[in-house]
């Protein structure tokens, strides 16, 4: 009888091992070979899901981001304002295991977007909608009156953001220099400024 294979736990399980190499080994160590070998699996295997190396790469953050929101969507329900949005920074900081992987998968994929169109515009298209999070949260911590601050608040958003950024590739590179207890800090610092 032949065997049975789910073809979307296939997918899934190659995703995740292309995760783990990137995270472990760098992106440049993420060939075809080296995801195959820790997925277990040929690369045959992987050509029969994925067209090349790129869309595996694509995949792999698409599924990361997409983890990320379902758990901040569990976070933030039922909350608004500037509550929402405190759990929607310090979810997006790598302040443990799991989310300093995630923060360790995304950096890896910037230098790459820089030469990649496919890959910039994959990585504009999530930027984007975390902006628009970020905004549309601090409008409605100003239609609360929860800010003191009446700076523009797309400033307020790009400031936020490149905090948030900043924090994470400092506690990633230089992790002798800020601890997580000090990044979680700087950003709620942040947030009480405004």
């Amino acid at each position: 009888m032949p065997k049975i294979v789910d073809h979307d736990e296939r997918r899934r399980e190659v995703l995740s091992a292309a995760r783990r190499v990137i995270v472990r080994d760098g992106i440049d160590a993420a060939t075809t070979r080296a995801i195959a070998k820790e997925a277990g699996y040929s690369n045959g295997v992987l050509a029969h899901y994925f067209a090349d190396k790129d869309e595996i790469m694509l995949s792999a953050l698409r599924q990361s981001h997409q983890r990320i929101r379902d758990r901040l969507t569990g976070k933030i329900e039922g909350v608004t304002g500037l509550a929402a949005l405190r759990e929607l920074l310090l979810d997006n900081l790598p302040l443990d295991a799991e989310r300093t992987q995630e923060s360790r998968l995304e950096v890896s994929f910037w230098s790459r977007s820089l030469a990649s169109e496919r890959l910039a515009e994959v990585q504009r298209a999530e930027a984007d909608e975390l902006r628009g999070a970020v905004r549309d949260l601090l409008g409605q911590a100003r239609a609360a009156g929860e800010l003191r601050t009446d700076d523009n608040l797309d400033d307020l958003t790009e400031h936020l953001l490149a905090l948030m950024d900043g924090l994470s590739l400092h506690l990633l590179l230089y992790p002798g220099r800020l601890k997580r207890v000090d990044v979680e800090r700087l950003m709620l610092q942040a947030l009480d400024h405004i």
